[in-house]
């Protein structure tokens, strides 16, 4: 069996008040509850169990319900997000040039699978499909900065620029 990583909710009582202000909001209002779980999003960065049973309770409605949609949207996480959000693209044109490799690369070198987000918080690692940079595949991109024409021995040099730097990413 696999090891994953689990982070503990930090929520605050004052995030706990900006959703339940949310959450209030929204209340009697017909599909309340994307509105609900966007803004729950803004506030703690994704949406764990806790927050899923907040909401669910807040609105009157299903914990199940909340997790249904919750999980069939993709603009919302359950894990954290890292302070360094690395996608590395799956798509087509840079999966035939090695992408699995890159993103294998990466797996090994910060200790964490796709879908999760190193203990310090410092990254968070995801798969995705098509970035529109097919030109420089393959692709991977942290934060917004794109690079391009990727090798897994790149991989280390990329991540340095955002190890232990105040001005992660300025140069490339």
């Amino acid at each position: 069996m696999e090891k994953k990583t689990v982070h503990a909710f930090n929520g605050t009582a004052e995030q706990e008040e900006q959703l339940k202000a949310v959450i209030r909001e929204h209340h009697d209002q017909p599909g309340g509850l994307m509105p609900v779980l966007q803004g729950a999003q803004e506030i703690y960065g994704y949406l764990p169990y806790e927050v899923q049973s907040m909401i669910a309770e807040g609105l009157g409605i299903s914990l199940s319900e909340v997790y249904g949609v919750a999980t069939f949207y993709s603009q919302f996480s359950l894990t954290p997000k890292g302070e360094n959000r690395i996608s590395v693209c799956l798509g087509t044109a840079c999966y035939v040039k090695g992408a699995d490799k890159i993103l294998e690369a990466i797996e090994q070198k910060l200790g964490i699978k796709s879908g999760e987000c190193t203990e310090d918080g410092m990254f968070s690692l995801d798969s995705t499909r098509c970035v529109g940079a097919c030109g420089l595949a393959p692709v991977m991109m942290v934060n917004d900065e794109v690079y391009g024409r990727m090798t897994p021995e790149k991989v280390d040099e990329v991540l340095a620029k955002y190890m232990n730097n105040d001005k992660a990413g300025e140069a490339q």
